[in-house]
């Protein structure tokens, strides 16, 4: 780092400290000023802090002061490693503390706090060097494990490479978390130069919240509140859990050091087969929109004492928006993220509805920090009824086309940050022996270099890169753009351009304040993340979302004593479920009880459950049902929807690369062949010769992984039976999509449906700790015919499936007590 002998650095400064100090056990460090440095304050004129009063802090890992300024002003952490200096300026008796970002002894525009985020992010985008934009515009692959502290190789792309955005997608680990964080700070804050100014690290993460594990997203461990996932809080059709949740999440976030979310998800669900419903608000534009706009109002600020909104502040994280315009309409539900999804159709000629949920729910906000920060962009292919791009006549996916991504910057003046969803740049792999199924296509880009990629999402007003820890091709895409410039064909340099997305990049950091107060204090991220308040809420919540959808005879009531089951006992059969193989690697096989029997023995006596049957090899086969039921009170069958594997898993397509299959929502084997199925796909590749691939899946069967779901309720059922006895048999359904429900719902007594809840609240809800009050976001179908029927992009149009009670399954419907609920929610949302 560049010194200048006549200024003290920290480094400097904490050697002279500790051979002066009286105490090595103090943490305050105080020393007397000298004549010189109160002159110069009294003339208001800034200097190094050569007399620096702060107070010193460790994780264990990283030992870094902290210096807190006058009213309202941040406090200022630094490392006492990474040689930084601190200035200080005082004004009417009052001393102020900045960092030296760039290390010349002076002030400057970027580094006061005091300015707005627009002058000091203008003013440090001017500075930047160019190698130090284009790691701006990178975001790092997923770091998995923070447990082993900052690496060799992020070490490589911190100072090599300048990328400064990191995704952590690692466990909820409070202490390896915050050490992790604040090495990585500490190792960034010591790059700084008078050239490249000092950039800390923004960290992000995807959804780690929700209280079902396993999910593809979610992260493992218990050092964090747990919540229903996003379709479970739109079941709750309250836009207040909504605020409550954000606000929470929020503050845990940056209790591990994490400044932004990636979401939340707000993609209309209006294809029920689509693999990522479960990440949606449901198929409602209305509450989609709602729900958005709390998410980032309340996500985005920090609200003092009185609940007063203050905008910006220690609890605010950055929101990102996804997948602009709306990936909820993949052609037959398949999934953008491979290849077989590269498509997402519009038959219903709906477009307009799932890109105002983005507009209306990110760039029409009311809080006090203005609209959304940034955006992400969808994988597919805009298409409409003819099979003709809706953008142009081009084949591009989002990110590539200028005519989608101008209907933010130009149709809507949006000026926050637009970034490309993971591996969009990266060439097709054939890894996994598909040879064009991969994470990440560069649709209608396939014959370009990955620097032309790079080049063409910048044209179209893309800033970020998902994915891509090396800033080689964004230099590349520096150069082709000022030759493009200087040959006539672009109107701005790439100096211009690239100044442009470091701006709205460097805004975000400016906002959530980590310029000044990147580091983490562990005993203060303990206590707030996973606060008793927080994993209180997170369960009510939880129970607020669980939709009762049948109750025979009033199977499901209220009982104020749980207790009383401590004298029953529950049957709970087991399932066999083999989720399909993904880029990620094999899928793990579960074989056991439909429900946490650990959790069940909290409420029951006794647990019933099915004896496994073995090979001669030790492993599961199949399983044997108890002889009888004679001492059982109840049935639990807990089943999981209809599950045709995930973002990851090429579902629907073959292979053979060739021979698209069905997506199912019944449990049994669906084949394509009724009047309803396209026999000629709306979408496909079109060759050289003019011709259009088919992707029809006409005439072939869906593969559904946990079939024996089905069997074991079944196989229940027909113990009942047998048993001659009045036992209740309750489902738990674990759902992440519609599920078709005539396969088993008229030979059971009630259904609750939970979106990633735990198995605790479902418990709760069966045995009536509290009325139901969920609503379903989603419609359930009646059967596949309907769904073939309906079109990807509209919602609600599917004819919903009518059980044995008489009750429609449609969208907004749930049961209390009582019986079918309606109430300001299904007015305000539904009708």
């Amino acid at each position: 780092m560049i010194k200048k002998s006549k200024f003290i650095s920290i480094s400097l400064l904490v050697l002279l400290l500790l051979l002066s100090a009286c105490s090595g056990n103090d943490s305050t460090k105080e020393k007397e000023e000298s004549q010189d440095s109160k002159e110069n304050k009294e003339n208001h004129e800034t200097e190094i802090a050569g007399d620096l009063d702060y107070q010193e802090f460790s994780d264990g890992e990283t030992t870094f002061g902290v210096v807190e300024n006058s009213g309202d002003g941040p406090a200022i952490s630094f490392s006492l490693s990474s040689g930084i200096n601190i200035l200080t300026e005082e004004v009417d008796g009052e001393t102020y503390y900045f960092k030296d970002l760039n290390n010349n002894g002076e002030l400057d525009t970027f580094e006061d706090w005091r300015e707005d985020t627009e002058t000091r992010a203008t003013a440090l985008a001017e500075t930047l060097s160019v190698d130090q934009m284009a790691g701006l515009m990178l975001f790092s692959e997923h770091e998995w494990d923070q447990s082993a502290g900052i690496t060799d190789d992020q070490k490589a792309y911190l100072e090599n490479d300048n990328l400064r955005n990191v995704l952590h997608a690692g466990p909820n680990d409070v202490e390896a978390s915050v050490k992790w964080a604040n090495q990585m700070q500490a190792y960034a804050e010591g790059l700084g130069t008078e050239d490249e100014p000092i950039i800390p690290v923004n960290f992000s993460s995807d959804p780690r919240s929700t209280a079902e594990s396993g999910g593809v997203y979610n992260s493992e461990g218990n050092d964090i509140s747990r919540w229903p996932s996003n379709l479970g809080l739109a079941a709750t059709f309250n836009p207040d859990i909504m605020r409550q949740f954000s606000m929470m999440s929020s503050q845990e976030y940056r209790g591990l050091g994490i400044t932004m979310a990636l979401g939340p998800q707000i993609d209309l669900a209006t294809e029920p087969r689509w693999l990522r419903v479960d990440g949606t608000f449901g198929e409602g534009s209305k509450l989609a929109t709602e729900f958005a706009e709390a998410y980032t109002n309340q996500s985005q600020s920090t609200f003092d004492e009185d609940g007063n909104d203050v905008g910006w502040g220690d609890d605010s994280i950055s929101i990102m928006l996804k997948h602009f315009p709306g990936d909820g309409a993949g052609e037959g539900g398949r999934e953008s993220h491979t290849f077989e999804g590269k498509y997402a159709v519009f038959p219903g000629d709906n477009y307009e509805e799932h890109v105002q949920v983005f507009t209306d729910g990110g760039l029409s906000l009311t809080g006090e920090t203005g609209e959304v920060a940034s955006m992400m962009t969808s994988y597919s292919i805009q298409i409409d009824a003819e099979g003709n791009p809706l953008h142009g006549d081009q084949y591009l996916a989002s990110a590539y086309n200028s005519d989608v991504v101008n209907i933010l910057r130009e149709a809507n003046d949006y000026d926050g940050v637009l970034v490309t969803d993971w591996g969009v740049t990266s060439d097709p792999s054939n890894e996994k022996g598909y040879d064009m199924s991969y994470m990440g296509s560069a649709y209608g880009t396939e014959d370009k270099t990955v620097e032309e990629r790079h080049f063409q999402a910048i044209k179209a007003g893309i800033d970020m890169f998902g994915g891509n820890n090396d800033k080689a091709p964004v230099l590349a895409a520096y150069e082709m753009w000022e030759e493009a410039y200087e040959n006539g064909e672009l109107d701005e340099s790439a100096d211009e351009r690239f100044r442009t997305s470091a701006k709205r990049i460097v805004s975000t950091f400016f906002n959530v304040g980590i310029f000044e107060d990147p580091y983490l204090n562990l005993e203060e991220s303990q206590e707030k993340v996973a606060s008793e308040d927080k994993v209180e809420a997170g369960y009510q919540a939880q129970l607020d979302s669980v939709v009762m959808v049948k109750n025979k005879d009033n199977t499901i009531h209220s009982s104020d004593d749980l207790s009383k089951y401590k004298d029953k006992v529950v049957y709970i059969p087991s399932t066999m479920r083999t989720p399909f193989d993904s880029m990620f690697g094999p899928g793990e096989p579960y074989k056991g009880p439909t429900m946490s029997v650990e959790v069940a023995e909290e409420y029951f006596k006794e647990v019933v459950t099915d004896e496994e049957v073995l090979d001669e090899d030790g492993n599961v086969i199949g399983f044997e049902q108890p002889e009888n039921l004679d001492n059982v009170d109840l049935v639990i069958v807990g089943m999981t929807s209809p599950d045709n594997g995930d973002n990851f898993s090429f579902a629907g397509l073959e292979e053979d690369n060739e021979t698209f299959y069905p997506l199912s929502l019944q449990y049994r084997p669906y084949t394509a062949d009724g009047k309803n199925v396209r026999q000629e796909s709306i979408a496909g590749d079109v060759s050289e010769d003019g011709s259009k691939e088919n992707r029809s899946y006409y005439g072939n069967t869906s593969k559904i992984s946990n079939e024996y779901d089905l069997d074991a309720v079944l196989n229940a059922t027909e113990l009942v039976e047998k048993s001659g006895k009045d036992i209740p048999v309750v489902v738990a359904m674990k759902a992440k999509n519609p599920v078709i429900m005539s396969e088993f719902e008229d030979k059971v007594d009630a259904i609750v449906v939970g979106f990633q809840v735990s198995d605790n609240a479902l418990f709760d809800i069966i045995l009536g700790k509290q009325e139901p009050t969920g609503l379903l976001p989603v419609q359930f179908p009646k059967d596949m015919d309907t769904v073939e029927a309906q079109f990807e992009d509209i919602a609600r149009d599917m004819d919903p499936y009518v059980d044995s009670e008489g009750n429609s399954y449609d969208y907004g419907f749930g049961l209390n007590y009582d019986g079918v609920i309606d109430d300001e929610r299904t007015e305000s949302f539904v009708k």
